[in-house]
């Protein structure tokens, strides 16, 4: 049976994301840890090393998931319940069953999660929540006692979350030349997944509802989705037109500017920098297409104030003891 605690017994945060890695000797053990379980060939493995090695073996995501922690926890220190925020990540340090140590040595007995994705599949979002039950387990077996977590709602149409993303989408259309301003079009991306997966779940539907609500709040009907960190197998289908395959496909129907706007995102890690910043924008400066990226959310004010909203929303749903919409078609149980 799950239990439904009220607002008062709530201890803790969780913030769940990705991980990545923190140096060059980090790349491999962290790539080893995504890929656990999956047959890629080992040159696959290498191309994506040097994506890393680029950047020096460094991901932003862990600084800035510890900035986006570090933002709701302010907030929540402001304008209540004041709860400690704690960070656990799949994939690196601090990994999730380290981090469910820390809570459970600190008191923390029942906690609001809150996946680090704001577009519902299996890898976004119940491979995370299977993660957690497996540090749970781990948690308990060790000696430790258990720590419950709750988790939030869909946020990918809040207006929090919309309007940040439509801030730094603004902020990269002032920087275009005004010459080519009026005519760029906008361009969403985000990972793309197997088709089999897509159809088992809200994925593309949710990522179109997020693009339209930002293309309508800036006024901007010439826009369109697309799909880029495209991994697996060649011959199985994925979410397409990849974001390269698009640019070239464009640009010969005359599109000569562009804003990517990587709304799948939450922070500028490493998927980001490499597939826009230096592959897409790559292929849009050998097609002579003017483009700009828009930054993802980071630790925008906006998008901090939803998280402590969510945060305060599932704390509120539980107190009238109304179980919380969980992750279908996936989940069977909150906790």
């Amino acid at each position: 049976m799950t239990t439904h605690p009220n607002a008062s017994s709530f201890d803790g945060v969780l913030l769940i994301s990705f991980g990545g890695p923190q140096g060059l000797a980090d790349i491999r053990p962290f790539l080893a840890n995504v890929l656990k379980g999956r047959r890629v060939p080992p040159q696959r493995i290498e191309e994506v090393a040097h994506h890393y090695e680029l950047f020096n073996g460094v991901s932003p995501l862990t600084e800035l998931t510890m900035r986006q922690a570090a933002g709701l926890r302010s907030r929540l220190i402001q304008n209540g319940p004041s709860l400690p925020v704690y960070v656990g990540m799949r994939n690196w340090h601090p990994y999730l069953a380290d981090t469910l140590r820390e809570m459970a040595k600190d008191g923390v007995r029942r906690a609001v999660g809150l996946v680090l994705a704001p577009h519902r599949s299996y890898s976004s979002c119940e491979q995370y929540r299977r993660n957690v039950a497996a540090a749970r387990r781990e948690l308990c077996s060790s000696g430790h006692p258990d720590i419950q977590v709750f988790y939030v709602g869909d946020w990918h149409t809040h207006e929090g979350f919309v309007r940040a993303v439509a801030g730094r989408v603004q902020a990269a259309f002032d920087r275009l030349p005004p010459s080519v301003r009026d005519r760029a079009r906008l361009v969403f991306t985000a990972h793309s997944i197997p088709l089999s997966m897509a159809q088992a779940s809200p994925y593309h539907s949710q990522l179109q509802a997020s693009a339209q609500l930002v293309a309508s709040k800036l006024g901007l009907p010439d826009w369109a989705l697309v799909f880029q960190s495209r991994s697996g197998r060649p011959q199985d289908p994925w979410l397409e037109p990849d974001i390269c395959d698009y640019l070239r496909k464009e640009r010969a129907a005359g599109l000569d500017s562009v804003v990517l706007c990587p709304i799948g995102f939450v922070a500028d890690h490493v998927e980001v920098l490499y597939d826009l910043d230096h592959e897409a924008a790559e292929v849009c400066s050998e097609l002579g297409i003017t483009m700009r990226r828009a930054s993802a959310v980071n630790d925008d004010p906006l998008f901090i104030d939803m998280l402590a909203d969510m945060t305060r929303e599932t704390i509120q749903r539980y107190k009238h003891g109304r179980p919380l919409a969980m992750c279908a078609p996936y989940d069977t149980a909150n906790t």
